[in-house]
C-alpha cells in the first residue's frame, strides 16, 4: 500500500520547481496502461474465464508480468515476487516507454542481490484488478466499453487464485520462492496457507494476518475520497477529456495513504516547520514544505494509476484475513508447510509489529521459531522498500538452504 517506485519510495524530501514543473499539463481520465501504449518489457498469459468469491466472473483474464534470470530445466528455481497496493510487474529497470516508472526493488533483486538473478528466475505479475497490464478495471468487457465499476469486487484469495491459474499457464507447478510485502505480503501468505504444495519458501514482509478495524477504517476514507470526486461519474470517467477525471479525489486519497506509510519523526525530521518558498502559509498564501510534498506526489500518482483500480484493490485489502472459513488465524497458518521469514518494522504505523508477531508465532517452518524479524527503520511501513540492506540481509538467510 506504499508508493512502490523508485523515485517515490526515496526518503521524504523538498519539492523543487523541476519537480514542480514536471507535473505542468492536464492529467489523464485514468493513469492505467491502455493497449494503445507500448508494452515495454511486459509479456502476457491468459487464464481464460475467472470466477471470484463472490460468483462474479470475467470471460477472459490476462495478467501481464515481467521476467528476469533463467528457468533451470527441472523448473525448480522460480521465485515469484509479488508487488504491493499500487506496484506493478517493473520490478528491475528504468523507466521509458510503457513503464512510468523506474523498477521498484532494484536494490535488492538482480544479479549477486539478495534474490539472485543468476541463480533465481524471478517472476513478477501485475495483479488482477490492477492497471498496468493485468486485466481489471480499466480493461476492455465484450461490449467494448472499460468494466470500470462492474468489475467484480476482488479479495485477496481471488487475487492469489488468479496467481496460481497463471503459475498453471507458465509452466510452474511449484514456487521455489513467494516473496511480498504489505499488499503483496497478505499475498505471499494466503500463498503459504491455500497452496502449500506449491511453495517452498515464503516471506511476509510488512503484512497482517488479517486487516483490522483500524486499517479498514483509514482505507474507507480513501475510497470515499475518490468517490465523492464529482468527477468521479460513479466510475465512469474513461472517455472524458484530459483534466476531466477523477484526479482531485484520486490524489486526495494518495496524500491520506502516505501519511500512513511514513513515520511521525522522518516527517518532523524532514520537515520541520519549514515554509515551501518565502511566502508565508500563516495567512498569506504560502504553502508548508510538508504539504507540497503531500500535493506532489498525490498529483503525480494520477498519472500513473487508475481510480476504480485504487478502489478495487483497496477493497481487496480490507477483504484480507487469513483465517476466514478456515477456523482462524491459528488453525489456517498450521496449514503451511514452506520454509518462512517474517520480517516487520518497528515504525510501522500502517501495518504494526503485532501483526507479523502473531503470524511469526504460529506458521511453521519459520527460520526465526515463533519470533518474527524486527528492522529498526525511521521510515515506517516503506522501509521495506527502502531499506535494501536490512531487507537484503533477511532475504538472503531464506534463499541461503
Amino acid at each position: 500500500m506504499e508508493w512502490q517506485t523508485s523515485a517515490d519510495t526515496a526518503p521524504s524530501s523538498f519539492i523543487t520547481e523541476a519537480q514542480a514543473r514536471s507535473l505542468l499539463g492536464k492529467p489523464p481520465a485514468s493513469g492505467a496502461w491502455r493497449e494503445s501504449d507500448p508494452v515495454g518489457n511486459r509479456q502476457f498469459a491468459g487464464i481464460g474465464a475467472f470466477t471470484f468469491e463472490s460468483g462474479e466472473s470475467l470471460p477472459y483474464v490476462r495478467i501481464a508480468y515481467e521476467t528476469w534470470g533463467e528457468l533451470s530445466p527441472a523448473r525448480d528455481n522460480a521465485v515469484l515476487v509479488l508487488h504491493a497496493l499500487t506496484g506493478d510487474s517493473h520490478l528491475i529497470g528504468p523507466g521509458g516507454p510503457g513503464h512510468p516508472t523506474g523498477g521498484w526493488w532494484e536494490g535488492i533483486v538482480g544479479p549477486g542481490k539478495a534474490i539472485d538473478t543468476d541463480r533465481w528466475f524471478v517472476v513478477a505479475p501485475n495483479m488482477i484488478g490492477g492497471c498496468q497490464g493485468t486485466t481489471g478495471p480499466a480493461s476492455l468487457a465484450p461490449d467494448g466499453y472499460e468494466w470500470g465499476p462492474r468489475f467484480p469486487f476482488t479479495t485477496i484469495r481471488d487475487q492469489v487464485n488468479a496467481q496460481a491459474a497463471f503459475s498453471d499457464a507458465i509452466g510452474i507447478d511449484r514456487w521455489a520462492g513467494v516473496v511480498g510485502g504489505s499488499m503483496g505480503g497478505m499475498q505471499s501468505l494466503e500463498w503459504a496457507v491455500g497452496y502449500p504444495e506449491r511453495v517452498e519458501r515464503v516471506a511476509v514482509i510488512a503484512a497482517p494476518p488479517h486487516s483490522t478495524a483500524d486499517q479498514i477504517a483509514l482505507n474507507s476514507v480513501q475510497i470515499e475520497a475518490v468517490r465523492t470526486d464529482p468527477l468521479f461519474r460513479s466510475g465512469h470517467y474513461y472517455d472524458v477529456e484530459d483534466g476531466d477525471g477523477p484526479h482531485r479525489g484520486l490524489a486526495l486519497a494518495r496524500r491520506m495513504a502516505l501519511l500512513n506509510y511514513r513515520s511521525p519523526s522522518e516527517l518532523n525530521d524532514r520537515f520541520e516547520r519549514a515554509w515551501q518558498s518565502g511566502i508565508s502559509p500563516l495567512g498569506e498564501g504560502g504553502r508548508f514544505a510538508v504539504e507540497s510534498y503531500l500535493d506532489f506526489h498525490g498529483n503525480k500518482f494520477t498519472r500513473r494509476f487508475d481510480a476504480n483500480s485504487y478502489i478495487t484493490l483497496v477493497e481487496a485489502m480490507n477483504s484480507h484475513d487469513i483465517g476466514r472459513d478456515r477456523g482462524g488465524i491459528e488453525a489456517a497458518l498450521a496449514r503451511a508447510t514452506s520454509r518462512a521469514l517474517v520480517v516487520g518494522i518497528d515504525s510501522d504505523r500502517l501495518f504494526p509489529l503485532e501483526g507479523q508477531v502473531e503470524i511469526a508465532r504460529h506458521l511453521p517452518g519459520n527460520i526465526d521459531g515463533d519470533s518474527t524479524v524486527v528492522l529498526e527503520s525511521d521510515f515506517g511501513h516503506d522501509g521495506f522498500l527502502i531499506e535494501d540492506e536490512l531487507v537484503g540481509e533477511q532475504l538472503r538467510r531464506l534463499f541461503a538452504v
